[in-house]
């Protein structure tokens, strides 16, 4: 289910559709509390049985604990007509998939960015934090 831009969850205004994942939407939002540009992953209806949705909370509380570099920041969560959302720093730059466009990345380079997802992913774990979805689109 595509969320409109302009769509309000709350105080966060929905602008472009960024990508799918295996969760969900992620969008381009405002937070007009604060004045910020934000992503909102918005999550498919199948994840919001009872169990998972406590699961979730679990998680969010966790990631939300965490500050690391390569770790996107957690900044709200919240429920738009009985659709689950989280609210995450919005990163700039572009995707892996689109600078493995322009061609080869130099092995030193390529080597650098698995040695963060690594730490980032070492750092989730030693919280007890299981990322479920480390993917080429959700890891750069």
């Amino acid at each position: 289910m595509t969320v409109a831009p302009g769509t309000r969850f709350g105080p966060y205004v929905i602008g472009q559709l960024l990508g799918l994942g295996g969760m969900g939407e992620v969008y381009e939002a405002t937070d007009t509390r604060l004045g910020r540009q934000v992503a909102v992953k918005v999550l498919t209806a199948s994840e919001l049985d009872p169990e998972r949705e406590r699961g979730l909370d679990r998680e969010a509380r966790a990631v939300a604990s965490l500050s690391h570099p390569h770790i996107c920041v957690l900044h709200d969560v919240g429920r738009h007509e009985g659709r689950l959302f989280l609210v995450m720093e919005r990163l700039s730059g572009e995707t892996l998939a689109r600078r493995l466009e322009r061609g080869p990345i130099p092995l030193p380079q390529a080597l650098a960015w698995a040695a963060d997802v690594a730490d980032a992913l070492d750092a989730a774990h030693r919280a007890r934090i299981l990322h479920r979805d480390s993917s080429r689109p959700t890891s750069c």
